[in-house]
């Protein structure tokens, strides 16, 4: 092994939780190990092809930080099923609150017999998202149904009916998010035709483009102004941080220069805070280190500790725009979910996890920066919070092309998996690694895990 990492100096975590695996990494078989393998082969004879895996070992137990397979190999976590989990995995209090919803009523549709569960859900939404006007929620299941109500709603509430998106942008796998991402291959290649009306404007990428916040958000709304117009313009959704492409945080001022232009012209401004809300940066939201407030906010992943649920948050007159009957759906704010919920955001305030996300922060952001100065392939570390990347370049390209090493990412995330740390790739140009842990990591893990990434790029 390499030599030792060390995490600085952070913020004091919280008293320790009671875990019911330990957290550790343990490496008791090769990876994929044989139960994994057989697992695989009935996979691969009933599963659709086009719903792929990360790495093929198939999980029977997971908590706080630690996944456990069924040849019981003990991985380090640092996905969170890509932000979902983002208290840790089966938390006691979301088992619980689901557990007891479970036993009054799993179901009974809201838009037919209502229930509190749902409207508390709705409350802390209008609490902890950005901004202090009244505020309105509809509760939905995923990310991507998020996305697509928060458009409908936009160009409800304006009756304009272009949409506008951010170059490296992902927003989902439905029809129209298909159009808004940035990236086809393999996420809309061959499933046309695609819906028409969105248009992807220059975005700030401060490692690559260099330019101020002032000078992206210049360049930004002359896409908007010259090729959309302003008169046909709907809604703009960005993500305060960038998620699949690659961890980008904007320059200093640019996503309030936006919200600015679009108020001035009657653009709705929407916050695709799906991967980046919930506590997981240090904030409630992420939108909170930029000084930005968006007139709409989508949430889903870490909302409900791991059962689906999502939402569309925002001014009330927006939301309200929307005639009866024309938001909802049969499982959308499931009771259960809802619990689950309210359960994550009462575990938010009881267990400081703001803080426990700068910690990670810390913890993460220390070992790497000792990394980048043995590897000159790392070429950026950015980030907030329990959400932190490294861009991945060819040798010595670093402070000149920047270009893209993807097979060093390929196969860092190979060497890691193949001695328990997941980790999760992204980036346009796949040269990105992405560390998304839950809150629950302990200092530790990480150290443990960082000593994992050094020997595989010591390896390359």
């Amino acid at each position: 092994m390499t030599d030792t990492l060390t995490a600085s100096a952070s913020p004091a975590q919280s008293p320790a939780p009671v875990y019911t695996v330990p957290q550790e990494r343990r490496v008791v078989t090769a990876i994929p190990g044989p139960k994994s393998e057989e697992l695989q082969h009935r996979r691969l004879a009933s599963v659709s092809a086009g719903v792929s895996s990360t790495l093929p070992v198939y999980i029977t137990k997971a908590n706080g930080a630690i996944l456990v397979d069924v040849d019981g190999n003990q991985f380090i976590d640092l996905g969170a099923g890509i932000g979902v989990t983002t208290i840790g995995h089966t938390d006691s209090s979301v088992v619980e609150a689901a557990a007891g919803q479970v036993k009054d009523f799993i179901h009974t549709l809201f838009t037919i017999t209502p229930y509190e569960e749902y409207v508390r859900v709705a409350e802390l939404l209008a609490e902890h998202t950005p901004g202090d006007f009244p505020k309105k929620s509809v509760l939905i299941n995923s990310g991507a149904e998020a996305v697509e109500n928060g458009v409908k709603i936009a160009r409800k509430y304006t009756g304009r009916r272009a949409v506008a998106v951010l170059d490296h942008a992902y927003h989902g796998r439905t029809n129209l998010t298909m159009a808004m991402n940035y990236k086809a291959m393999p996420y809309a290649t061959g499933y046309g035709p695609l819906a028409g009306d969105v248009y992807h404007a220059p975005s700030s990428y401060p490692y690559h483009d260099g330019l101020s916040g002032a000078e992206a958000a210049d360049r930004t709304i002359t896409y908007l102004e010259k090729v959309v117009g302003a008169t046909d313009l709907a809604c703009l959704v960005v993500e305060p941080i960038q998620g699949e492409g690659g961890f980008m945080v904007p320059a200093d001022g640019y996503l309030p220069a936006l919200q600015e232009w679009c108020t001035a012209n009657g653009v709705v401004m929407i916050a695709d805070e799906i991967q980046s809300g919930m506590a997981r940066t240090g904030a409630y939201y992420a939108s909170e280190h930029f000084g930005w407030i968006p007139d709409l906010v989508l949430t889903a992943k870490g909302i409900a500790g791991g059962l689906p649920l999502a939402a569309v948050t925002g001014r009330a007159d927006i939301m309200d725009a929307s005639q009866p009957g024309g938001l909802g759906g049969t499982f959308g704010g499931n009771p259960v979910a809802c619990a689950a919920a309210i359960a994550v955001f009462e575990s938010i305030e009881r267990n400081n996890l703001l803080a426990e996300g700068k910690r990670i922060e810390a913890a993460l952001t220390s070992s790497l920066e000792q990394l980048k100065t043995k590897y000159d392939i790392i070429g950026d570390i950015r980030g907030r919070g329990a959400m932190i990347a490294i861009e991945l370049v060819q040798p010595g390209t670093g402070d000149t092309t920047k270009e893209p090493n993807q097979a060093a990412v390929t196969a860092i995330a190979k060497f890691a998996a193949k001695n328990g740390v997941l980790l999760l790739t992204a980036g346009t140009y796949g040269n990105v690694l992405r560390f998304l842990p839950s809150l629950a990591v302990s200092d530790e893990l990480i150290v443990d895990a960082m000593s994992v990434i050094d020997d595989a790029l010591a390896s390359l």
